[in-house]
């Protein structure tokens, strides 16, 4: 399955349009995505019926959140919910560790529609541990690199996750996600769903072919 990160809504469309199997829709490529306008969503949902987990991030940078961007946070999803499938976040402690308790209260928010711990999750110090506390927290998947670079170099981390925790949590894996290279991860991994932005000029627009090729390199 294809999860097509899309950061406008023309990139939605096409990423619609071209075989995406679900859209995760933030604003601003250059800071790694951050929440979009509610607009977006409702103009989306006139057109598309796919699909659309909606990116909760207050701002680029880090991932750890003040008392005001935690409280804006959680209007967002009370926003989004009615026309959202689903929410994508992550919220970190100083330590780096998961912030279990404000984690679980957003998921709690948004119920009935899942939740994705996103890459946030890169940047612990036990991978292990933390998908056990995202686990606790009610969510139902994690998309990652494995805490690396790229999905590439990653890609065995997130066996031994999915291997320990199949039953428990699904992982996304995501990160330099390509046409070039999806199959060999799909045949290395066996994972179920792979994200990619699918973006191949300067920019932020989503390559309709690469996720026409995306799709069929899943599909072989």
């Amino acid at each position: 399955m294809l999860e097509i990160a899309c950061f406008n809504l023309s990139s939605a469309s096409a990423a619609a349009r071209s075989g995406a199997d679900r859209i995760e829709l933030c604003e601003n490529y250059a800071a790694g995505g951050v929440t979009p306008k509610y607009e977006s969503l409702q103009e989306l949902r006139t057109t598309i019926t796919k699909p659309i987990n909606v990116m909760i991030r207050p701002r680029s940078g880090n991932f750890v959140y003040s008392m005001e961007e935690f409280e804006e946070m959680k209007s967002s999803i009370k926003i989004f919910k009615s026309l959202a499938s689903g929410f994508v976040f992550g919220l970190l402690e100083e330590s780096g560790c998961v912030d279990a308790t404000r984690s679980q209260e957003l998921v709690q928010l948004a119920d009935p529609l899942p939740c994705t711990f996103h890459r946030a999750f890169d940047h612990v110090p036990d991978f292990f541990q933390a998908t056990e506390q995202i686990i606790d927290s009610g969510f139902q998947s994690i998309l990652t690199s494995g805490g690396l670079c790229d999905a590439v170099t990653g890609a065995s981390n997130v066996m031994e996750l999915q291997k320990r925790f199949e039953s428990k949590i699904s992982f996304i894996l995501g990160g330099r996600v390509r046409s070039t290279n999806v199959r060999s991860l799909k045949s290395q991994t066996k994972l179920q769903w792979y994200h990619s932005a699918a973006i191949t000029e300067p920019g932020e627009i989503v390559d309709e072919q690469e996720v026409v090729r995306l799709q069929k390199e899943l599909q072989e």
